[in-house]
């Protein structure tokens, strides 16, 4: 008996040997070598970001935007997704499709999208420029920056809030209505508690994906500097590795703790 507990533990342990070396290749190594590699410059590399103003505001307007993505990606999606589950009209998949599409799209098209339309040569040049305006854009510089990141966020924040809104209890709804209580009372004491969950989950994979979004960023951001673009030019046009890594491990940093606070929030089912 003992013996074919032993050959079964073996046989597990065979089975994981791929997924722990996949895992030790790229993941454990890598971070290690990234958390590691500012120490060659000396410990106060770690606290560049802190340390460099210039670092730490290209941070606080990396986090700023984010959040103000994060913000107005929910204030749309959410009543878009109610909209979609509490409805059925003609097209209406039709419609549902063509507002996710963007999630097929990489970084760098809707960034190519955005200077068609508000580029030196878009569409919005061409109006401003027939009405003796000038040919004014706004592609490069945090308008472009912020609508881009919106267009990206909202396909998933919608698909994610509209299958939430469709198991929001009716019941309740019903039963605010029949104590006379007002439109808003059902938004407070029904819509949001049922939605809360997917709303902050959802929140904190916008924030993320905004904080850590390169390809836009790449494409629209030479009037506007966000962090990942610095880590970039810093190891690739300055060879600062050490200094890439740092910056990396703050940009990191913040970004887990978001996805911390929804785990937390998940697990607890209180509000943090």
């Amino acid at each position: 008996m003992s013996v074919q507990i032993t050959s079964q533990r073996r046989i597990k342990l065979l089975c994981m040997l791929p997924a722990f070396i996949v895992f030790c290749t790229f993941w454990l190594i890598p971070m290690g070598w990234l958390v590691l590699l500012p120490a060659q410059e000396g410990w106060q590399t770690y606290f560049a970001v802190l340390t460099n103003s210039r670092y730490l505001m290209v941070l606080v307007y990396t986090f700023l935007l984010s959040v103000a993505v994060t913000i107005l990606t929910l204030a749309m999606s959410v009543g878009i997704g109610i909209f979609f589950a509490r409805n059925e009209f003609f097209g209406k998949r039709l419609m549902l499709s063509l507002l996710t599409l963007p999630l097929s799209f990489p970084g760098v098209i809707i960034g190519f999208f955005f200077i068609l339309i508000g580029g030196r040569q878009g569409v919005f040049a061409d109006l401003t420029s027939m009405l003796g305006m000038g040919r004014v854009t706004f592609a490069y510089g945090i308008t472009g920056l912020f609508l881009a990141y919106l267009y990206f966020s909202l396909p998933r924040s919608i698909a994610t809030l509209e299958a939430a809104a469709q198991s929001i209890d009716m019941a309740l709804e019903e039963a605010v209505r029949s104590l006379a209580g007002s439109r808003w009372l059902i938004v407070k004491d029904v819509w949001i508690p049922e939605l809360l969950p997917s709303i902050i989950s959802t929140a904190a994979i916008v924030f993320s994906t905004s904080m850590g979004a390169f390809g836009t960023a790449f494409t629209l951001a030479s009037r506007f500097e966000v962090l990942p673009i610095t880590i970039y030019n810093e190891f690739t046009n300055y060879a600062n590795f050490a200094l890439a890594a740092s910056l990396s491990i703050a940009l990191g940093i913040v970004t887990w703790l978001a996805l911390f606070l929804t785990r937390r929030y998940d697990t607890t089912g209180v509000r943090v």
